[in-house]
């Protein structure tokens, strides 16, 4: 999109409104402009226009590669006709409902110019127009109101030089005086709006004159700080980092930063206790995190104190009741563990690919079935409970419907007073539990019960904060049982000998895709330009994957990368892979993002009651124009999408390798390039080639993966989790 620098003003009429973003009040219109009388298409955030106003809009042009020539809104302003027939106009344009062309020209007969001062000072006078009774007179009154708050919070945002797609978000907060209370305290609107941050609402404080050292902004500025921490992993920050932070960044001084932070201590927003293993600073916990590591340190031991009963089943028996259930043969090694288990309130069994883990799972179910106990499974996303069933055969859950969770109190229905009916709970891929999630379910389980949590520890850790199950293992509390020995039929796959010489920091065995005959599973691809190894990609995906290996280049493909930005990045390789893979004409563009029916989507975030959750991937089945909803297809169940909410969902040809975890496809392919440099680690290297059932292409450097396997020091997360487990 080509675009000019040069901010201008155009004026004239809105004749037109062809999109209107409720959410975040994205528009595009005609406008008629006054001087030249042309029809030109504006675009970018408005709110309480209607068609017939005049407006005064300051921004730029540009040209759109589809469109063509369109004018960015940088700001604008509505314009109040002081002409007889203007005033007419203007109330006939709609913006309050039951003033039609009659009604508008009564009124403009009776009080002329003066109208509209009418009807903001003295509405009570329009009980003199023919028609208008108190109950209407009401009504324009209140829209009058209405319109013009939403107007001028509108051009207060644009005044105060921020985002304006939150207007619609804090008029639903504040209502008619909204305006009035952020000019008396702008960090209200971090507190109180959650997707309102900090730098938002410290901007208008600026511009409003807040000094810098103001208790308020001090306050928001360290709960803005530690939330930051929490998006990057971290249970909690170090005393000496906020002093830090605070000066560098915001220009607030240490003692004023110790006295916000013993203010917000006694209010109990924070919760401040020495370092474990920092004797120079002190720790600093938001307060729900402190309750969630403090509640899973004391409720594990509590459930590790109570005495199991021992079961009266030996390993001979076991292996009769797996043999009998599940026509499988276990080894010494799984026999072992099975009859550990069995003696033990909460178990950690870890181990890489071909290991044995979903083994030892179904093994797990068929003795406990044996013995008349009722299991529970499940796991942390809505793919690997799926795969979990898969494996199974039996029902799996996500953990939060395990739990009850419920979105609209954001409460869980299952907890220490009304727990699990279960007397035993399997969670798998227990890597991606974070703290919150661990403290939640960990209260849910029955003293009675036996907690199993299974996992790779080598995988990335969850997204949310914390090292749960690493720490838990760390701490020796738990009995961990690792699995170290690969299976024969796992020991003649490539990928999962390749899996495992990475995880102990060798170098993986290449072979390069040639013509030959024979397939394999694992291949490199040595490839230093970044443009060509995009093109690779596509021609892997649009014609050597789908002719070599029969497999279907949307639904069995999946690229994974580091990165979302850059030639490489999952922006640009979806874009790319879109226009190759789905040539559908039918599509939907919004906030610059384009869907095409036939898509491969990932939805974004927990939708609980939409039940599809944060990675779930589906094909978009259905775009309806005149409802403005979007259907996605979820593994048979269909989801709507209004197109307000498009924001929930992306590309997925092409997704994080984070974002990939605790699924499994039939192929990956990898870009590992020394442009990653920031995130090329083991763990992320591992957690990617894992993800591939049968076949696995990494594109890019031996350098960058050189760099990635001797890169074993994966940022360390703060916790403190392992220590309150250590202690008494």
């Amino acid at each position: 999109m080509n675009k000019s620098l040069h901010t201008t003003t155009l004026e004239g009429h809105l004749e037109r409104i062809t999109y209107y973003n409720a959410e975040n009040h994205y528009t595009i219109a005609k406008v008629k402009t006054i001087k030249t009388h042309n029809l030109v298409t504006i675009v970018g955030s408005m709110v309480a226009v209607s068609p017939g106003q005049a407006l005064k809009i300051k921004g730029a042009w540009e040209t759109h590669p589809k469109y063509g020539q369109q004018f960015k809104i940088k700001s604008y302003e509505v314009t109040l006709p002081a002409t007889i027939d203007g005033i007419r106009k203007y109330l006939e344009s709609g913006f309050i409902k039951g003033i039609g062309p009659s009604m508008a020209n009564r009124m403009v007969s009776r009080f002329g110019a003066g109208t509209f001062e009418i009807i903001e000072k003295n509405p009570e006078k329009l009980l003199e127009v023919e028609g208008i009774g108190k109950a209407k007179a009401a009504l324009i009154c209140n829209a009058w109101k209405d319109h013009h708050v939403a107007r001028d919070l509108m051009q207060f945002l644009q005044e105060m030089g921020v985002n304006t797609s939150y207007c619609a978000k804090i008029l639903r907060e504040y209502g008619m005086d909204a305006v009035k209370i952020i000019r008396s305290d702008p960090y209200r609107l971090s507190t109180d709006i959650s997707e309102i941050g900090f730098y938002f609402a410290d901007t208008i404080a600026q511009k409003l004159g807040a000094p810098k050292d103001d208790p308020r902004r001090v306050r928001r500025c360290i709960i803005h700080l530690l939330q930051q921490f929490a998006n990057q992993g971290h249970v909690f920050a170090y005393e000496n980092q906020l002093f830090e932070r605070c000066i560098n960044l915001f220009q607030i001084e240490r003692d004023i930063t110790r006295d916000a932070l013993n203010a917000l201590s006694a209010a109990g927003e924070l919760v401040i206790e020495n370092a474990a293993d920092n004797h120079d600073s002190r720790t600093v916990y938001l307060k729900t995190f402190h309750q969630a590591e403090t509640g899973i340190a004391n409720r594990l031991k509590a459930l590790l104190s109570v005495p199991v009963i021992p079961p009266g089943i030996d390993t001979e028996r076991i292996s009769t009741e797996v043999q009998k259930k599940l026509a499988i043969t276990l080894s010494s090694e799984q026999l072992n563990v099975l009859k550990e288990i069995l003696s033990h309130r909460a178990v950690i069994i870890t181990g890489g690919p071909g290991t044995g883990k979903t083994t030892l799972i179904r093994s797990i179910n068929a003795v406990f079935a044996a013995l008349g106990k009722h299991v529970l499974l499940a796991a942390p996303t809505g793919r690997a409970a799926r795969r979990l069933s898969e494996v199974t055969r039996r029902k799996a859950k996500t953990i939060h419907r395990l739990l009850g969770y419920n979105f609209k109190e954001d409460l869980f229905d299952k907890n220490q007073d009304n727990p699990l009916d279960a007397d035993a709970v399997i969670i798998d891929e227990a890597s991606m539990v974070d703290t919150l999630l661990m403290f939640h379910l960990i209260q849910a389980v029955p003293m009675t019960s036996v907690l199993i949590l299974v996992g790779d520890i080598f995988q990335l850790p969850s997204v949310g904060p914390g090292n749960v199950l690493s720490d838990m293992i760390k701490s020796t509390r738990t009995p961990v049982f690792y699995l170290k020995k690969i299976f024969r039929q796992a020991h003649e796959s490539p990928i999962i000998v390749n899996a495992h010489r990475i995880r102990q920091g060798e170098f993986p065995l290449l072979k390069p895709l040639d013509d030959s005959e024979d397939l394999s599973e694992f291949y490199f691809l040595e490839q230093n330009d970044p443009d060509k190894v995009v093109s690779t990609i596509v021609k892997l995906c649009s014609k050597a994957i789908p002719m070599r290996f029969d497999l279907d280049p949307v639904q069995e493909v999946q690229v994974l990368t580091p990165m979302h930005k850059g030639v490489v990045g999952t922006t640009n390789l979806n874009q790319v892979l879109q226009k190759v893979l789905n040539p559908n004409p039918v599509m939907i563009e919004t906030r610059g993002n384009t869907f095409k029916l036939g898509d491969k989507v990932m939805h974004l975030i927990n939708n609980y009651q939409k039940e599809v959750f944060n990675g779930d991937i589906g094909t978009i089945s259905a775009i309806d124009r005149k409802k403005e909803v979007l259907s996605v297809d979820y593994y048979g169940r269909i989801v709507i999408y209004d197109f307000a909410a498009m924001d929930e969902i992306s590309l997925a040809y092409a997704i994080s390798v984070h974002k990939s975890q605790g699924s499994e496809y039939p192929a990956v392919i990898v870009p590992i390039m020394h442009q990653h440099f920031v995130l090329l680690q083991r763990n992320l290297l591992y957690t990617a080639i894992t993800r591939g059932k049968n076949l696995v292409i990494l594109i890019g450097t031996k350098k960058a993966l050189s760099i990635a396997i001797n890169n074993n020091k994966p940022k360390k997360r703060l916790s403190g989790l392992a220590f309150r487990l250590m202690g008494d």
